[in-house]
C-alpha cells in the first residue's frame, strides 16, 4: 500500500541554504507523486503558524523535510511547541540538491509523478535570528542567559531555561550559543557547518586516569590545554559578535528617534 507521502522544503529566509540549491530540489520534486510544500521559511512558520503546520502534518502518513540539520529542525518543534508527529529530515545544508532527490527516490521510494504543489509563507517580515535550545543536553547553567544583553531567555538557576522572547534576538548574532559549555544551543539560521549550527557535537569525554605520571594522563592533560585555548578563542569571537550587535542596535535605534 503506498504511503500518502508530503514533502516539506523549507525556503530559508537567512540564506543559510542558498536559493540556487532550494530552487533545483523544489524543481526536482515537482516530477515525484507527493505533495510538495515550499515553506517560507519554516522557522518563522514554527514560531507564529504553528497550527498552520499541525494541520498539515495530520494529513499524511510520510513526513520529509528538507531543509538543515534534523537536529535543529527537530528541537525547533519542541520548543515551540509544533505537534507535527513523525517525521524525517533531509538536510540540504550538507547534502547537494542531487543528493537529497536521490534520498527521496531511493530510501524512501518516491516514485514519478505530478506533485501537488503549495506555497505556505509566514507574515513574519523579517524572521528573527532566535536561538534553538537542545533539552537533552542543557545543564541549566545559564551561561547564555547572563551573556545576552538582549532579553531573549528566561532563566531560573538550576530550574528552567527558556526561549522566552525569540523576536528580541539580533541577526547574524550566535554569541551567546558559542559560549554554551555543553553545545545545547542551535542557531539553524547559522551559514558555518557545526554544532551551533544543528550538527551532532562530536566532542568525546576525557578518559579518566588514576596514574598522573602515565602517558594516557600527559595525552589528557595536553587535550585539556588545547581545548582550553579553543574555548579561548570561541569566547573572543562571542564577545567581538555581542558587540556588533549592540552597535547594530544602538545605531537603529538612533534612527528611530
Amino acid at each position: 500500500m503506498q504511503k500518502n507521502t508530503a514533502i516539506f522544503v523549507c525556503r530559508c529566509g537567512a540564506g543559510s541554504v542558498s536559493s540556487d540549491k532550494t530552487d533545483k530540489i523544489l524543481d526536482s520534486v515537482q516530477k515525484l507523486d507527493a505533495d510538495v510544500y515550499e515553506l517560507k521559511d519554516l522557522c518563522a512558520l514554527s514560531l507564529q503558524e504553528k497550527e498552520i503546520l499541525e494541520e498539515m502534518g495530520k494529513k499524511y502518513d510520510q513526513k520529509l523535510i528538507v531543509a538543515c540539520y534534523p537536529r535543529a529542525i527537530k528541537n525547533m518543534f519542541i520548543q515551540n511547541g509544533v505537534d507535527f508527529g513523525e517525521f524525517e529530515v533531509l538536510n540540504l545544508k550538507v547534502q547537494s540538491a542531487d543528493e537529497v532527490f536521490d534520498q527521496l527516490t531511493n530510501s524512501y521510494q518516491l516514485e514519478e509523478g505530478s506533485a501537488h504543489y503549495q506555497v505556505r509563507e509566514s507574515d513574519l517580515d523579517v524572521p528573527a535570528w532566535y536561538p534553538i535550545i537542545d533539552e537533552s543536553r542543557c545543564t541549566l547553567c545559564g551561561q547564555c542567559a547572563r551573556f545576552c544583553v538582549f532579553g531573549v531567555y528566561t532563566f531560573e538557576k538550576k530550574k528552567s531555561l527558556t526561549v522566552s522572547n525569540p523576536l528580541s534576538c539580533k541577526n547574524n548574532c550566535p554569541a551567546c550559543g558559542r559560549t554554551c559549555p555543553a553545545q545545547a544551543i542551535i542557531f539553524p539560521r547559522l551559514t558555518e557547518k557545526s554544532a551551533l549550527a544543528g550538527a551532532e557535537p562530536g566532542e568525546k569525554k576525557p578518559v579518566a586516569t588514576s596514574n598522573p605520571g602515565s602517558l594516557l594522563s600527559t595525552l589528557n592533560e595536553r587535550n585539556r590545554a588545547r581545548k582550553n585555548i579553543f574555548r579561548e578563542g570561541v569566547m573572543q569571537l562571542a564577545e567581538e559578535e555581542r558587540k556588533k550587535a549592540l552597535e547594530e542596535f544602538k545605531k537603529g535605534f538612533k534612527r528611530e528617534d
